[in-house]
């Protein structure tokens, strides 16, 4: 399948996701034209903020897997992804991410994730959620053990 063939298929699973009452995301994970993974966004389905379509999608992935990298792998997602799904996906490290609608698309539907971009840009403890630094002499030490450890895998 061509991406066009992807993006139209996420499209289609992202509409049929709001008929069943979640929300209006979806994505796959392919590799080498397979189909690995579908997930859609289940966030009021499931009562999880991080259900998000990519996430979901991810998670499975990688479970099929049995790794935690998407490597040789590639995401199509219906929109954009927030900055949540954008972290997950540098950490799960696919090839490349296709995505049909804009951020800005998503924003007018009410999916506005503006705010998260620039509490981004503040600093800590002058976000709208303040973020707190709680210094402590022990808190390399999960670092330390990290570091020390023989079997360690890294990522």
């Amino acid at each position: 399948m061509t991406p066009e063939a992807f993006i139209r298929e996420v499209i289609r699973l992202a509409e049929a996701n709001v008929r069943r009452g979640g929300g209006p995301f979806a994505a796959l994970v392919v590799r080498d034209g397979e189909v690995l993974a579908a997930g859609t966004n289940r966030v009021t389905t499931d009562n999880d903020p991080t259900a998000h379509a990519e996430i979901v999608a991810i998670r499975e992935a990688c479970r099929r897997l049995g790794h935690f990298q998407l490597t040789g792998c590639d995401l199509y997602t219906s929109c954009e992804p927030c900055p949540m799904c954008l972290g997950a996906i540098y950490w799960a490290r696919p090839a490349r991410v296709f995505y049909a609608a804009t951020r800005h698309d998503a924003a007018r539907a009410g999916f506005d994730d503006a705010l998260i971009y620039d509490e981004l840009e503040r600093p800590g403890p002058a976000r709208r959620i303040p973020f707190i630094h709680v210094p402590d002499r022990d808190a390399w030490a999960p670092f330390q053990a990290w570091l020390d450890h023989p079997d360690r895998t890294p990522y």
